[in-house]
């Protein structure tokens, strides 16, 4: 007989919630991960008493209940609200587009004067765009106007994607959050918040994997599968789904983020957690201001030394991380001859981000683990 129920490749937050759920419901699991830590890019490292997000900032968003009161079960989460700050050339606009985003690029103080301009702008566009908009370019100048696509979208959007704006697809932004209120929180959703732990993430993290036998620094691809599979009686994969099937298809297309982290030795270097940069000219995204995600007001002042890290967009290669999918029309039908591939093995399910070759909130890769847990353990426990 099998040694375990399920062997999940991937320690991160997909193949971690699986375990806990397997676990749960009374089955075995042995979770192994390439990296030598779990977590995947949630992985927090502490620095100077700071929970570093080593992999890019992760904010908790959800409205839906079962996920919040999944995760709070876990671990305590604190008030944290998203609050993003657009840096263009030394002018400071809050994010998401709102009435104090209007007022500071046009001076308006009311919804509609704000509408005016924006209804205007939107109208100009709309007369030089020919039917459907035919790149982002359009896409974003149709939804937003000239001002706001100048100094907040375009050059960001070309350096996240290392394209022009106009090669870009227009899906990309099919809508773009305009609000008529003086509300700087980036999210609607009815929950947001960072676990409170002083390790960030990790914490959620071991309590999902507690009860799996988890092996680190092991390459699912360093041994025949078939080795794999005679220990357990299912595979969950979320790993890249092309490197599963040996490229194929050919290799799908990500784009990865680089980190340049620096200690500082002050208490405070930018007084927000994120601050992105839209002009052409600094070469890095935004800045991440760890502290800023578990320490609010004058409380950042008691550890004198703080946390940064840059954050540039490169292109993907192999032996770097991937981090978004670029989701083009052809890269989607490659996904697609690998997805039919998985989709005839009934001993393996290919899942995660890497896995289903798309990016999702935090929120929504717990609610797909919980879909397929519902499938899975049934079967697996007939």
């Amino acid at each position: 007989m099998a040694q375990y129920d399920f062997l999940i490749v991937g320690a991160g937050l997909f193949g971690a919630t699986m375990a806990r759920l397997a676990t749960d419901a009374g089955m075995k699991c042995l979770v192994i991960d390439r990296r030598d830590v779990a977590g995947g890019n949630l992985y927090c490292k502490v620095t100077d008493g700071i929970a570093v997000h080593s992999y890019g900032a992760h904010i908790f968003h959800t409205s839906n209940k079962r996920v919040w009161d999944f995760v709070t079960s876990l671990v305590d989460f604190n008030r944290y609200t998203n609050c993003p700050v657009a840096n263009y050339r030394g002018e400071l606009y809050n994010l998401p587009f709102n009435m104090n985003t209007f007022h500071a690029l046009w001076g308006v103080r009311t919804p509609a004067e704000a509408m005016e301009i924006l209804d205007r702008q939107r109208a100009a566009a709309r007369c030089r765009v020919a039917g459907d908009p035919a790149n982002l370019e359009e896409q974003a100048l149709v939804l937003a106007g000239h001002d706001i696509y100048q100094k907040l979208i375009k050059s960001y959007t070309e350096k996240q994607w290392g394209r022009p704006c106009d090669q870009l697809p227009a899906f990309i932004i099919r809508r773009l959050p305009l609000r008529l209120t003086y509300d700087n929180n980036y999210f609607n959703d009815t929950f947001q918040g960072i676990p409170s732990s002083p390790d960030g993430y990790n914490t959620l993290i071991n309590r999902l994997l507690s009860g799996s036998d988890v092996l680190l620094s092991t390459d699912f691809h360093s041994r025949p599968r078939a080795e794999w599979e005679e220990m357990c009686r299912h595979i969950i994969y979320t790993g890249p789904i092309d490197r599963l099937y040996d490229f194929r298809y050919g290799a799908l297309a990500y784009r990865t983020v680089r980190f340049e982290t620096e200690t500082l030795d002050t208490a405070n270097f930018q007084g927000n957690a994120v601050i992105n940069y839209t002009d052409s000219e600094t070469p890095f995204t935004r800045i991440i201001e760890h502290k800023h995600f578990a320490t609010f007001g004058d409380a950042v002042y008691d550890n004198p030394r703080t946390v940064i890290s840059r954050e540039y967009s490169t292109e993907w290669k192999p032996g770097v991380e991937p981090f978004y999918p670029v989701n083009t029309p052809d890269n989607d039908a490659i996904y697609m001859q690998y997805r039919q591939l998985a989709d005839a093995e009934p001993n393996i399910s290919v899942a995660g981000r890497l896995g289903s070759y798309r990016y999702f909130d935090m929120d929504k890769t717990i609610e797909a683990a919980f879909a397929l847990a519902d499938t899975l353990i049934q079967s697996c426990g007939e």
